[in-house]
């Protein structure tokens, strides 16, 4: 699974964005730090709304995404 650009810019905005593929899929993680305050995310469709605090990441979900959460400013992704 392939990290969606508009997340890499969470690396640029003192958070970081991390993929681990397993034999049995992959994990996306984005923690956007500790100034995110609160995380919410809203899926329409394939699109993934992140809003944490006055920021906002619009992102077509990857392909092969079945799982996502947010949970203490990070957002995960999981096939």
């Amino acid at each position: 699974m392939e990290t969606p650009h508009e997340l890499r810019t969470v690396d640029e905005q003192d958070g970081s964005v991390r993929t681990r593929t397993y034999d049995d899929g992959s994990v996306i993680v984005a923690d956007f730090g500790a100034d995110a305050g609160d995380l919410s995310i809203d899926v329409v469709g394939d699109t993934a709304i992140v809003v944490a605090d006055d920021r906002q990441v619009e992102f077509e979900l990857p392909e092969g995404a079945d799982e996502i959460s947010v949970n203490n400013g990070v957002l995960t992704i999981e096939e």
